[in-house]
């Protein structure tokens, strides 16, 4: 379907925008000139490292263990992130890892960090690995990760300049960085509601018990010491150091239930709850949770303790890790079961099947591009920050791209176009006498909408997840020579700006509801991704971009509009400033809570 419309899109525009041809050819040009200019640029904080792997770096596979590729890579992250500071950085956390191929000795590893964006004392560093083959000149990526970093000085307070993003990807990367800060934040409470109000069905019963593993086989039990190769400058245990030694304790406990040589294929979010120093005993602990099909995910706990004698020991970190068992065509084999013991042994077997469920929903949802994730996902309380997060940074990395052409220009209202292979989306621009946290309250309620937008014949508020989410049903009159009107169920989420320079965002998409399915009266509309970003340009001065990527339902509709053959476009938001202008002197009580 999606090939259909980009032949469709590629017959209808080259009539629609023939006008426009030498003004496209004259940006490209531009850009091209650009990009010539800008031939030798390269990111401040970018980190490179190539290491060769040698015998000594790889496990029984003839492979490189993980463990010394989770050292490498923090090494470079900590480089690349200290070379923005100024200052000495500590690990703070590491999101999902997903290792797509492995490396064998005599091969070479290629890791390429840079800082994304920075807070006030911490950063995210986006980390690429890619794996090179000298005889065969092949390169294959391994993994992507993202780690964030804190800034630590001992008499001073840091406070981090910020990241000036200048390449397309690095504005998309830094755009959306505050989102993915976001969702860390809350992923901790997102477990806890997951296990809360969803009810996690388990066939421990009805399992061939004998084909069951007890979990307490498959528990190990380390001690660390920690010595001044295994830290940093300022004594702090290297953060890499320490996931090796998680890998390591991981791989044991998943062996002794495959009774084979696993393979580690993901590594789930996790925080580091406190340092460590030299000096320090970190206690490893691990054990499997629960054994799926195919995968195993297990557990590991790290705790620390300064003297032998000492009774407290202070918890470091937790991490689950997802291990499968590969035959000699690199195909999953058959698991064993697992049989918990009764009390935590079968609560955490109950929450690995949860933590399965979010890692999905983040790898599916999160980390897809954006074409390959359908028009309208299903909602359930599971997901639901997932989908606020890829609803929000889907919209920023749409306003983010660099090629976006004029294509008219009424009364100050901008039209801008953007063409690509799948999608044609469009952009409408204009600045209003208005507060933009004022524009931001009421263009957030789509309960208002009707007012100023004859698209929106009604709308109901359907549930308000929380502050910043809510879901609509929307009803629109027919368009594009239907005779049966529409109605799109909606998920609008908001973000006020993390920073100076940030917009308000209002983002728009599609999601499916049991309680609101396709009926005979409509014809089920979808929108993919768009909305609203609020730019403050001065004291009650705002500039109002609203965004849209053209699903097949309204094509027609768009191009007739971006043609010239219409004037809708134009009409509709010279509605929505006279709708702010009108309403700005009634939000005196909400504007305190922003």
């Amino acid at each position: 379907m999606i090939q259909n419309v980009g032949n469709h899109l590629r017959r209808g525009l080259a009539s629609v925008f023939s006008n426009r041809t030498s003004r496209k050819s004259a940006l490209r040009a531009g850009n091209d000139s650009a990009m010539a200019d800008g031939e030798g640029y390269r990111n401040p904080t970018e980190v490179q490292m190539s290491q060769l792997v040698l015998p000594c770096h790889t496990n029984q596979r003839g492979e490189l263990s993980i463990g010394q590729l989770l050292k490498w890579i923090d090494t470079t992250a900590c480089l690349s992130a200290e070379r923005h500071a100024g200052c000495p950085c500590v690990t703070a956390s590491m999101d999902d890892i997903y290792f797509e191929h492995t490396i064998s000795v005599g091969q070479v590893v290629n890791i390429k960090a840079k800082v994304n964006r920075a807070f006030n004392s911490s950063m995210e560093v986006g980390i690429q690995v890619a794996s090179e083959d000298l005889c065969s000149e092949k390169q294959w990526n391994v993994c992507k990760a993202l780690a964030t970093f804190v800034a630590r000085r001992e008499i001073t307070k840091v406070k981090l300049k910020q990241i000036t993003p200048r390449t397309e990807e690095e504005k998309m990367e830094h755009s959306v960085a505050a989102e993915r800060r976001r969702m860390r934040l809350v992923y901790a409470d997102t477990i806890k509601d997951l296990l809360a109000n969803c009810a996690i069905q388990d066939d421990l019963e009805s399992r061939d018990c004998s084909r069951m593993v007890p979990a307490e086989k498959t528990r190990v039990e380390s001690v660390e010491l920690v010595l001044p190769p295994h830290a940093n400058h300022q004594g702090n245990t290297f953060g890499g150091q320490i996931m090796a030694w998680m890998e390591n304790v991981a791989t044991i406990a998943a062996s002794r239930l495959c009774r084979a040589h696993p393979t580690l294929k993901t590594i789930e979010m996790f925080h580091f709850r406190g340092p460590s120093q030299v000096g320090d005993r970190l206690v490893l602990k691990a054990i499997v949770n629960n054994a799926f099909k195919h995968s195993m995910e297990v557990g590991v706990c790290v705790e620390a303790y300064r003297q032998e004698a000492e009774t407290h020991r202070r918890h470091i970190n937790s991490a689950f890790m997802t291990f499968v068992v590969l035959d000699a065509d690199d195909q999953p084999q058959l698991l064993p079961w697992i049989r918990p013991q009764p009390g935590d042994g079968e609560r955490r077997y109950r929450e690995a099947s949860a933590r399965k469920k979010i890692r999905l929903d983040r790898k599916y949802i999160v980390s897809c591009k954006q074409t390959e994730v359908p028009l309208s996902v299903p909602w359930d309380p599971s997901n639901q920050v997932c989908l606020s997060y890829n609803n929000v940074s889907s919209l920023k990395m749409l306003v983010a791209k660099d090629n976006w052409v004029l294509s008219s220009e009424i009364s100050q209202v901008r039209l801008y176009t953007l063409e690509d292979d799948k999608f044609l989306s469009f952009h409408m621009e204009m600045v209003v006498h208005v507060d933009a946290a004022q524009a931001f309250l009421l263009l957030s309620d789509l309960r208002q909408r009707p007012e100023w937008d004859k698209h929106y014949r009604s709308v109901e508020l359907v549930q308000q997840v929380d502050e910043d989410d809510a879901i609509y049903h929307v009803t629109s009159p027919a368009l594009g020579g239907h005779t049966k009107p529409q109605d799109f169920v909606i998920l609008a989420s908001r973000r006020k700006p993390c920073d100076n320079g940030d917009p308000y965002v209002i983002a728009l998409r599609s999601v499916t509801l049991p309680t609101h399915r396709e009926t005979p009266e409509y014809r089920r509309g979808e929108t993919l991704c768009s909305g609203f970003c609020l730019w403050r340009e001065g004291d009650q001065l705002t500039k109002v971009s609203y965004y849209n990527q053209a699903t097949p339902g309204v094509l027609n509709y768009v191009t007739t509009n971006v043609a010239g053959l219409s004037s809708e476009f134009y009409t509709t938001f010279k509605a929505c400033e006279q709708f702010l202008l009108d309403n700005r002197n009634d939000l005196a009580p909400s504007l305190q809570t922003l």
